[in-house]
């Protein structure tokens, strides 16, 4: 097992697993230095592209990025998203996983669902290839954006699907938008990592899309904290510049060749 998971799977009921989206170079530099995963994820289709689904993200555009941010990685786990559609059977999953690995040099993948995919996962981890499971909202096949374990018979699925996971050998599950009472049991009933995304302080740890939690995106989601608006300080810098320019302020000799 890398040696990086085996940190991840350490921190379960000691320390929180801090991770953060990245989609280039240099915010996975930035990134990197604080947190344990860095994940590529397939919501790049939604800030970088802005689609209006996680659906429409191809495994080409996984893999581009993915390079990118390879480089600027150097400390964190690096997993990434594998995308709609490339993982409906075993020997399809295999294929684009293996492909993600070779040509990103990542750590892991992640895949969404419990039931409905596990013996896809067991395959890849068959094959020696680490995967991070997700569960509650599954943006890839979700119509609508709803939370999840609020019924018992939702909450009783989510700890099955859960437990099922755990068993075919994923070594830690993403829970997204799930209820906080539902989330806690799920953890509680884990030997390995859950990492939370709205789905309260239960998890063994937390994962935000950089962009928002920079304040880059304009995004309104009730989980999304905004530590800092750095659009503010962008806009700042830009009307320096324009106006350096048209004072002939900007280049001086400094800047010239």
């Amino acid at each position: 097992m890398n040696t990086k998971i085996k940190n991840i799977l350490k921190k379960k009921n000691k320390s929180k697993i801090l991770c953060l989206t990245a989609y280039s170079k240099n915010f996975a530099e930035l990134i990197d230095k604080y947190v344990d995963i860095t994940l590529i994820g397939d919501s790049l289709g939604s800030v970088l592209y802005n689609y209006d689904t996680t659906k429409k993200v191809t495994l080409t555009n996984m893999i581009d990025h993915s390079k990118s941010v390879r480089l600027g990685v150097k400390k964190s786990l690096m997993v990434v998203d594998m995308p709609f559609n490339t993982y409906r059977s075993n020997l399809s999953a295999y294929k684009n996983a293996k492909r993600v690995i070779k040509e990103t040099k990542c750590d892991a993948v992640k895949l969404e669902g419990g039931k409905k995919i596990i013996t896809q996962i067991k395959f890849l981890i068959k094959k020696k290839i680490p995967v991070m499971g997700h569960l509650g909202l599954l943006p890839q096949s979700a119509k609508r954006f709803k939370s999840k374990g609020k019924s018992t018979r939702e909450t009783k699925q989510l700890i099955k699907d859960a437990l099922m996971l755990q068993s075919s050998g994923v070594f830690a599950i993403v829970i997204e938008c799930v209820k906080a009472t539902t989330a806690k049991k799920i953890t509680q009933s884990l030997k390995i990592p859950t990492i939370g995304i709205g789905s309260s302080v239960h998890c063994d740890g937390q994962v935000l899309v950089t962009d928002d939690l920079i304040g880059l995106n304009s995004t309104k989601i009730r989980f999304v904290k905004k530590f800092i608006n750095i659009k503010k300080y962008i806009n700042i810098a830009l009307k320096k510049f324009s106006k350096d320019v048209k004072l002939k302020k900007y280049p001086t000799k400094k800047h010239s060749y």
